[in-house]
């Protein structure tokens, strides 16, 4: 299918990208956790913005996605919604936000909409999600799709690694993407999945797929923001390219300013403020009459 560039102006929604998709236009989705960075992604004209819970990696601290809180990224929501004005607001339903019953994760997912202002939600897991995507759907809350490596799962899976490599596996995933395409699922996410299974998959339902690290079939691409501007620690997966180094900016800029600050070269005068002539001259006065004030 050939793609093209979207030509549309206009606010995201999630419905707009089923007739993107029917379009051929590729779009792109960034993750961003705050104020300016949602606001520069937006401005740049990023199509899809995640709040995604690897906030916990990268803004965090923590060692993977498992010890985020629904109130952790509910901060970052409310941050990156001033920020936003026409990309499609996603935040991530963090691990434990969803595993307690449907009546729980409605509950944590309105939380997100309201409070939030996010205008969707993102959920792990294929088939066995279906049943809370539906009743998600049904109480009028759009929902994103997430297959193939799921962060959250890390415990059980026991390292991040390609999913999908057997036919069985393979099977499973188009499975998992027919049952979330039938339950209500705007889009689904494929993370490290083997190219062809995911263009087998994106071929085969209606729904925009979402790729990070499977391959170029994928509607629409996606990204950690801290690792495409070269603002991640570690080593980076291979589907990462980095299209600058943002931290070695920073620390270049924070270096220079320090040593300046040390060698007395920063603040100059005229990084300074000074009063006017006649306050100087008046005060000048004044302490002149208080050190004649002064005992010897």
């Amino acid at each position: 299918m050939p793609y093209l560039k979207p030509e549309r102006p206009e606010k995201v929604s999630a419905p707009s990208l089923r007739a993107s998709k029917e379009r051929g236009e590729r779009l792109v989705c960034l993750t961003a956790y705050d104020y300016p960075t949602a606001r520069i992604v937006d401005e740049a004209g990023i199509d899809i913005i995640l709040v995604g819970d690897s906030l916990g990696n990268v803004v965090l601290g923590y060692g993977n996605t498992v010890p985020v809180t629904l109130e952790e990224i509910l901060v970052h929501v409310k941050a990156v919604r001033r920020g936003v004005q026409r990309a499609l607001l996603v935040a991530d339903m963090p691990y434990g936000s969803f595993h307690t019953g449907a009546d729980d994760t409605v509950r944590a997912a309105l939380r997100l909409v309201k409070e939030g202002e996010a205008e969707a939600v993102k959920l792990e897991g294929g088939q066995k999600r279906v049943k809370l995507v539906r009743r998600l759907v049904n109480e009028e809350i759009s929902v994103m799709g997430h297959i193939g490596l799921t962060p959250q799962s890390i415990n059980q899976l026991g390292a991040y690694r390609v999913q999908g490599k057997t036919a069985d596996a393979a099977r499973q995933l188009l499975d998992d993407a027919y049952a979330l395409e039938a339950a209500g699922a705007f889009s689904i996410v494929l993370e490290l999945v083997p190219r062809e299974i995911a263009q087998m998959i994106t071929e085969s339902i209606k729904i925009p797929t979402i790729g990070i690290g499977a391959g170029v079939h994928c509607d629409i691409q996606v990204l950690v923001f801290h690792d495409l501007v070269g603002m991640a620690f570690g080593k980076l997966p291979r589907f990462v390219r980095e299209y600058a180094n943002l931290r070695e900016t920073i620390t270049d800029a924070v270096t220079r300013w320090a040593e300046d600050v040390r060698s007395g070269n920063y603040p100059a005068n005229e990084e300074s403020y000074g009063l006017p002539a006649e306050a100087a001259e008046e005060l000048k006065i004044d302490l002149s009459k208080n050190a004649k004030l002064k005992p010897s």
